[in-house]
């Protein structure tokens, strides 16, 4: 199965604990673009190494979301055994947890081609998404962004990063506005897709969950991962574009289009003014419509 196109944007990845077959069972059909089966922080140390077979069967059946793995941490006893395990034609992308360098993601990026290679898949065609979860590693973005391997976006990790940083994780989240903002940049510059936000942990919360999607993706991420059903929903709804939106969107690309034939450069919309900036925000919109309706 990775054959899938793993190009974004995907609003929604989310966990399952791959030890937890009722869980893993049920978390293809909730509705996310992606699915994480986790073999880090949901699963127990003395069943680690049995869960890689479950987490590979389940993969091996058929689904609709893009099917990804989250293993341990570079610099654990599991991590290399992990990818050993899991790589394979039905994997679609692999997370690795707790980034903090360029030379950790080149690294596991070796290998994962080399796997490929031995195992006849295309080298490159397992997605790679680093999570960011550490002050080393938010301090670290400019190179672990920019370094060269097959990485098309960032996660952002807040449970681990408040936890290094010494902060309190507050239901407002001010607190996070300058890791966040930091992945937006330096995804920007190095040409990675938009990167995708933490989990939301307060799995009743839905309203507050909202305001953290809709913050966070006027920061500029793509979308979230998510740990409880019901949080999916609402994500998708946040980061998906409005009829509204994109009726908005076609007016204005198609008025700018006319008044570009007469030789003009900027016009008033409803009350607005509209310049090539303002155009170029409208057909990524209309871009991301047509990438959700292409890819679900």
């Amino acid at each position: 199965m990775a054959e899938k196109d793993t190009n974004g944007p995907y609003r929604t990845f989310m966990f399952a604990p791959g030890n937890h077959a009722r869980k893993v069972e049920k978390v293809f059909d909730v509705g996310a673009d992606a699915v994480i089966l986790d073999l880090e922080d949901a699963v127990a140390t003395n069943e680690k190494i049995a869960t890689r077979d479950l987490v590979v069967a389940a993969l091996k059946l058929p689904r609709g979301p893009l099917g990804y793995v989250r293993v341990n941490a570079y610099d654990t006893e599991f991590c290399y055994g992990d990818a050993v395990a899991i790589v394979g034609p039905w994997i679609d992308g692999i997370v690795l947890p707790m980034v903090e360098s360029a030379d950790q993601l080149r690294s596991f990026d070796w290998l994962l081609r080399n796997l490929e290679r031995d195992r006849g898949l295309p080298e490159g065609v397992i997605d790679l998404i680093p999570i960011i979860e550490t002050g080393k590693g938010v301090a670290a973005l400019p190179e672990i962004a920019s370094c060269g391997t097959r990485v098309r976006r960032m996660a952002f990790g807040a449970g681990d990063y408040t936890l290094d940083m010494g902060m309190t994780w507050s239901l407002d989240e001010w607190e996070l506005d300058q890791a966040r903002a930091r992945m937006v940049l330096e995804s920007r510059v190095a040409g990675l897709e938009a990167p995708i936000d933490t989990v939301w942990v307060h799995i009743k919360d839905i309203e507050n969950l909202e305001r953290s999607a809709q913050r966070v993706k006027a920061m500029g991420f793509q979308g979230k991962m998510c740990i409880y059903p019901p949080q999916v929903e609402p994500v998708n709804a946040t980061f998906t574009p409005t009829d509204e939106e994109v009726a908005r969107a076609k007016r204005i690309v198609a008025a700018f289009d006319a008044a570009e034939k007469e030789g003009s450069a900027s016009i008033q919309l409803d009350g607005y003014f509209i310049d090539y900036p303002i155009v170029y925000k409208a057909q990524q919109t209309l871009a991301v419509m047509e990438t959700i309706r292409s890819q679900r």
